[in-house]
């Protein structure tokens, strides 16, 4: 890949340079991507199953908020060290500690302590967002949306599949399983960046505490990456409402299914998986606020098809739009974000995905709550509520951004 014009990333070497190596690097960074970020949904489709090993153990719960919550500090903590640091051993770093974490989940012995070792595998799992700006700062900025759809689309892939594989092996093997097979996935993972990443140089020489600082500032300045950052947290919010409690209502009396059909969504959602380079392409064309509309009103569609239609007909294609949505948004919102400072990208993303990622977080939070009070019914009007902020957010921000909103997009 190309570095950008202008930045410090050093120039790659030349046997990276050609086409077919410069696609492989890509697509390793892709794969890399998806098997990070599979460790903060592998929990979900086991829930029940990892809630009756612990009975009375209220904690077991808490399991999906920790690892969301896990991952938004690791966002907000870890993440601006990819601007300070060199980004090849950080990255190979949090794969090995990713590894530690899993086998410290596999042998838990309390809920309690599950609860703490998944708050640890979300923190290292945020290795994941190394990689994306680490990747859209190697492209071209004509290509720069293209590439972050290719990279996403490997993260939509760990996403959705980690459901599949989790819901298949705990049903089939257990719960422990699944995070032992986990930590060789995270070991292959550090192998494949060490061997593929190309060096560079540091974005930024300012020290650890300034660039934590920095984050106010920037947030401060940038109405872009305020308005990108409330809609992104109030859609991923749905969308974690949806797969926090999807276990749950495929195994109550309406359909009496266990956890490996569950995780079976995960392969239908994974249709969504074009969207994410298709948005990116989209976005190169025609400027990524368009997406981003798209996007949020295809959630809040997803939603009524969820509410309305109660089959598995309804479920299945009420995934497939949901997560065409959510990625389309998340691919030109980022698309908008690294267009901001090229000098800051891995602090953009650290605001953006910790915004997010809280957003995930309060997504499986509240929707535990709708689910005690309202079952399905009050899920969907929870998730289609979320959808509309993201609409009102988007709107409001075209307000008051106004033509310098413009601006930065066509950037």
């Amino acid at each position: 890949m190309k570095t950008l014009q202008n930045s410090k990333a050093s120039p790659l070497p030349s046997d990276v340079t050609a086409k077919g190596t410069r696609k492989l690097g890509l697509l390793a960074m892709a794969a890399a991507s998806g098997i990070a970020v599979a460790n903060i949904y592998y929990n979900q489709p086991m829930l029940g199953i990892i809630e009756a090993e612990f009975p009375g153990q209220s904690a077991a719960t808490l399991i999906p908020t920790a690892t969301q919550l896990g991952y938004a500090l690791g966002l907000f903590l870890l993440l601006p060290l990819g601007d300070i640091l060199h980004r090849k051993p950080l990255i190979v770093g949090q794969f090995v500690v990713l590894a530690v974490a899993l086998a410290l989940a596999a042998i838990a012995p309390t809920a309690w302590m599950l609860v703490m070792a998944s708050l640890v595998v979300g923190a290292s799992a945020t290795v994941a967002q190394q990689i994306v700006p680490f990747a859209a700062s190697l492209a071209t900025p004509e290509k720069r949306g293209a590439t972050i759809g290719t990279v996403m689309a490997g993260v939509l892939s760990g996403i959705l599949f980690s459901r599949t594989l989790s819901g298949f092996v705990a049903e089939h093997g257990g719960w422990r399983e699944m995070f032992w097979i986990g930590v060789p996935l995270a070991l292959v993972a550090a192998v494949l960046m060490f061997v593929t990443l190309p060096h560079h140089r540091t974005t930024s020489s300012m020290p650890y505490g300034k660039a934590l600082r920095s984050l106010a500032h920037l947030w401060t300045r940038l109405p872009t990456l305020r308005t990108a950052t409330f809609v992104q947290a109030a859609l991923f919010a749905s969308f974690t409402a949806f797969w926090t409690i999807l276990a749950l209502y495929l195994q109550g009396p309406r359909f009496n299914l266990g956890a490996d059909v569950a995780g079976l969504f995960g392969i239908v959602g994974a249709v969504g998986v074009f969207a994410a380079p298709l948005a990116g392409r989209v976005a190169d064309k025609h400027g990524p606020s368009f997406v981003v509309w798209c996007g949020a009103i295809l959630t809040l569609v997803a939603w009524v098809v969820f509410g309305l239609w109660g089959a598995i007909a309804g479920l299945i294609v009420g995934v497939i739009v949901l997560d065409f949505g959510i990625q389309s948004a998340l691919v030109s919102n980022q698309h908008l974000i690294y267009a901001l400072d090229q000098q800051a990208r891995s602090r953009l993303n650290t605001i953006f995905m910790t915004g997010m990622f809280l957003g995930g977080s309060f997504g499986s939070a509240v929707a535990t709550v709708a689910w005690s009070q309202g079952e399905w019914t009050g899920v969907s009007i929870l998730g289609g509520m979320l959808a509309l902020i993201a609409l009102l957010v988007l709107v409001l921000g075209n307000r008051r951004s106004g033509a310098a909103f413009s601006e930065q997009e066509g950037r």
